[in-house]
């Protein structure tokens, strides 16, 4: 269930990065992207295992 959660974020986040900022800033946004949805797909305890 992490697994799936971590990559819908993932995937959802970085498209929105992807058409909303120029392509340099979505390239550098992908490692906030990343970290965030890590913590809330494994750290926040939001969903169950």
């Amino acid at each position: 269930m992490q697994r799936k959660i971590f990559w819908l974020l993932f995937g959802a986040l970085g498209l929105i990065a992807d058409f909303t900022l120029p392509f340099v800033w979505a390239v550098v946004a992908t490692i906030p992207i990343l970290a965030l949805s890590w913590w809330i797909a494994y750290r926040s305890n939001w969903f169950p295992d």
